[in-house]
């Protein structure tokens, strides 16, 4: 599990593998109903570079909302419209949204104090079952050829953010679409 503060909030993330979501509707709900004045959002893993995405997601989503430039009305759901590089949340669900299909997700809360962060944690970690692993959040090499097609990144892109590695570049072309998100609002 990694915590952090994230400007004035207090941030859990944490990987889930071995997921079986039968109805996500009646999963979000009973999230929604505990988790008190924290926000939640569970993002199908496969399709996440690594914590930094995650990080920035949260970022520019607390920041959107502190300039009056979000797009929804919970911070949770901007974080998805962010990580997802998209303004619409319907493509946004559907490019990160958890699915039937999901197998590992990953879990991020944002609360304003850890005590409130730990307490929703060990909620809505019961309500998901599956085990702990912070590894289904990193970027692999398995994971690559999924996210470039789900995010339709060009091979242009790829070559211009290329540096170090193919995954550096990924994670860089996905936390730099985020920040340039909000200039397209």
């Amino acid at each position: 599990m990694i915590e952090t503060n994230v400007l004035d909030k207090y941030l859990i993330v944490e990987g889930f593998k071995n997921i079986k979501i039968d109805d996500k509707d009646l999963l979000f709900s009973l999230i929604k109903s505990g988790s008190g004045r924290c926000y939640v959002q569970v993002l199908d893993a496969a399709l996440i570079a690594g914590f930094e995405h995650i990080y920035f997601a949260v970022l520019n989503a607390l920041k959107s909302f502190k300039t009056g430039l979000n797009v929804s009305r919970s911070p949770a759901v901007e974080v998805l419209l962010f990580a997802s590089g998209q303004n619409q949340i319907k493509r946004a669900i559907e490019i990160l949204g958890v699915k039937p299909s999901s197998s590992s997700v990953a879990l991020i809360i944002i609360a304003d104090d850890r005590a409130e962060a730990i307490a929703t944690f060990n909620y809505v970690s019961n309500m998901l079952g599956g085990d702990r692993d912070q590894s289904v959040i990193e970027l692999t090499d398995e994971k690559i050829p999924g996210i470039i097609e789900a995010f339709n990144i060009s091979s242009l892109e790829i070559e211009a953010s290329m540096r170090a590695s193919l995954k550096d570049a990924v994670k860089s072309i996905l936390i730099e679409r985020a920040a340039l998100l909000v200039t397209q609002r």
